[in-house]
């Protein structure tokens, strides 16, 4: 058979690590990308010489569509065209609303929105053309109910479950399924700026009594990614029964 080729962005490390991990397991080749070329480099090598699956490592932006385009040129050219898209590369905000810039706000919502709707449009365009393929967006709590001090990012993952639902409608008669996962507080990196008193109150407030793994997250996207085609348009939370 023919192994089926998965595009996962922010895959360097955490959550989009865990997620290439897991569908090398399973035999998928992979295209990963991130912002961080030494380290997506050395991840692509450790996930073809650990799995033996091709991995393509494609270091660079999301949120630019001359990126983007080419990355996915690049893919169909050295791997063939898109089976899986996993969107999740993502950055957070901390801080007040009202000492949130411009610049700031632009530089979030292009990384944890724009990225999505580019990466989708583009593998879409082959998806429809096969007239198959899954869309996995990682997404968060905050999307749902919104986070104090966390305006930008909020507003970000809202729009992420707004344009997978959206999404989802429009190619479902094209049999290509658009989900997300909306991640509660997860071990990443991304969480490591509560000092320890923070994170035990945060771990009394989840019902699980603790954060959520990225390798959690990985087996709800693999889930998804085999999941029936009827399966569509939904925003899937892994939260610990927090929210």
């Amino acid at each position: 058979m023919t192994p089926k080729i998965a595009f996962i962005t922010g895959a360097s490390r955490g959550i989009g690590a865990a997620v290439a991990e897991r569908l090398a397991q399973v035999g998928y080749h992979l295209a990963i990308n991130s912002r961080s070329e030494e380290p997506l480099n050395k991840k692509a090598k450790e996930l073809s010489e650990t799995y033996h699956t091709v991995c393509l490592a494609l270091p660079g932006d999301v949120g630019e569509e001359a990126f983007v385009k080419a990355a996915f040129y690049k893919i169909k050219q050295q791997l063939g065209p898109v089976d899986l898209l996993v969107n999740n590369a993502g950055i957070s905000h901390i801080g007040l609303m009202t000492d949130l810039t411009l610049a700031d706000w632009n530089r979030i919502l292009a990384t944890n929105l724009t990225s999505v709707f580019l990466c989708s449009k583009y593998c879409a365009n082959q998806m429809i053309l096969r007239k198959k393929g899954k869309i996995i967006n990682i997404s968060s709590v905050w999307g749902n109910v919104g986070a104090s001090c966390e305006a930008a990012y909020s507003a970000s993952k809202g729009g992420v479950n707004a344009l997978t639902k959206a999404l989802a409608k429009e190619l479902a008669p094209s049999n290509i399924q658009v989900n997300a996962v909306a991640c509660g507080t997860i071990d990443t990196d991304m969480n490591r700026c509560f000092d320890e008193g923070e994170r035990c109150a945060l771990e009394e407030e989840i019902p699980c009594g603790r954060f959520g793994s990225p390798q959690e997250v990985a087996e709800v996207v693999l889930s998804l990614a085999e999941a029936p085609a009827y399966l569509t348009g939904q925003v899937i939370t892994l939260d610990g029964g927090w929210t």
